[in-house]
């Protein structure tokens, strides 16, 4: 019988199907898995080593000004360049020593004589003197002030520099038709200001009554803004005391001294103006001795002066040309008329001096209707190839420093 149960154990039996397979642990297997392991590794170590193709982001440096950075925009900069490139920068006339002689007609003569500069290698000097860095702009430049019992009055900087230069607004340079608009009377009425500031352009000048409130807030506001500002000052009308300029109004029939105390107060109300403008004074600019020892006083902190041109005879253009100090006319109260249509006009008006002329500056309080009038209009005269400038680069600058 052919049946399984008829043959012994272990016999007769059928081989398995199929093809046997290599040996688990071949030597071609365990060489390829050495190949596979041999190039992982080498990728890894290139990844991760110190000089390795793969490399982390590159760090993150953030600039931060520093404590005295702060109190000057030029010289943080120049100092952030010194420490990273190791190149020292210095500023303006830096390089030179001043020295002032007052002749007796009160003119002052400047002699240049070249500074020992060191060894510490190359020296770059910043030429620029014109505006000031908008990260700093509500802070005063601490070259530029001198603190006093009035608080921090404006000074010329050991480098010749000027104030009506730091915080002057800086414009294309293009020999264009510009335009000056100065509005005054900020820091009289809190809504007014805050108008103001918000709604008119960085291009137009502000100019603050220094019998005003919160001064130095508004003042940071508009320099943060972009806007150059002047500080006017309360002089004497001919109609005085019926239509009176306010507290410490400069007066004809008051010492030189006293009306030199009441300036500086007016100056240390706040700092960063490029000027000072009026504020009435038809009789005080007429009188060339009240106003003399005024007009040196400015020229002699580098500040500019604006007449606002309401007095016919005012004698300020005169004693500016004597001083050789910056000094600027305006053309036309653009808001006498206190109506839009009437303001517009006068901005046209205004327009076609300033085609005739080269430049023209107009004059305005901050009033709704003339806040309001200027925003419109100077945007459309800037479709019209008009460029609007601070008042500080339409003015005479004097000699050069």
């Amino acid at each position: 019988m052919g049946t399984d149960l008829n043959a012994p154990l272990g016999q007769n039996r059928k081989a398995a199907s199929g093809r046997a397979g290599p040996p688990r642990f071949s030597a071609t297997r365990v060489a390829a898995t050495l190949a596979v392991v041999g190039v992982l590794g080498l990728s890894l170590w290139t990844a991760l080593a110190p000089s390795g193709l793969l490399k982390g982001p590159p760090p993150i440096v953030v600039a931060q000004p520093t404590g005295e950075a702060g109190a000057d925009g030029t010289s943080a900069n120049a100092e952030g360049s010194e420490a990273s490139s190791g190149v020292r920068r210095q500023r303006g006339q830096s390089g030179a020593n001043i020295e002032e002689t007052r002749t007796a007609d009160g003119s002052v003569v400047r002699k240049f004589t070249p500074k020992d500069r060191g060894d510490g290698g190359p020296l770059i000097f910043d030429g620029s003197r014109v505006g000031q860095d908008p990260r700093f702009a509500a802070i005063p430049n601490e070259d530029l002030v001198e603190d006093t019992a009035y608080g921090k009055l404006p000074v010329v900087g050991p480098d010749g520099l000027r104030p009506v230069e730091q915080y002057a607004r800086p414009w294309s340079g293009a020999r264009g038709t510009r335009i000056a608009i100065v509005v005054g009377g900020l820091g009289l009425s809190q809504t007014g200001t805050q108008r103001a500031i918000r709604d008119l352009p960085g291009e137009v000048t502000l100019a603050f009554a220094s019998s005003g409130n919160s001064l130095p807030r508004w003042m940071q506001e508009a320099r943060r803004d972009g806007h150059e500002i002047l500080l006017q000052v309360p002089l004497e009308p001919f109609d005085d005391p019926e239509n009176d300029p306010g507290p410490r109004t400069l007066r004809t029939d008051a010492s030189a001294k006293k009306n030199l105390d009441d300036l500086h107060h007016a100056m240390g109300q706040i700092t960063n103006y490029t000027g000072i403008m009026n504020f009435m004074g038809g009789r005080f600019l007429s009188s060339a001795d009240a106003l003399e020892p005024v007009m040196r006083d400015i020229a002699d902190r580098g500040l500019l002066f604006l007449d606002d041109g309401s007095s016919a005879q005012s004698v300020s253009g005169t004693i500016a040309g004597a001083l050789e100090m910056p000094h600027v006319f305006a053309d036309l109260q653009l808001d006498s008329t206190l109506s839009r249509d009437a303001i517009l006009r006068k901005l046209d008006e205004l327009e076609r001096v300033a085609r005739r002329n080269g430049t023209a500056i107009g004059v305005a309080s901050a009033f709704d209707e003339s806040v309001q009038s200027i925003a419109d209009w100077s945007q459309e005269a800037a479709q019209r190839g008009i460029e609007i400038v601070g008042v500080a680069a339409l003015a005479d600058q004097g000699p050069k420093q």
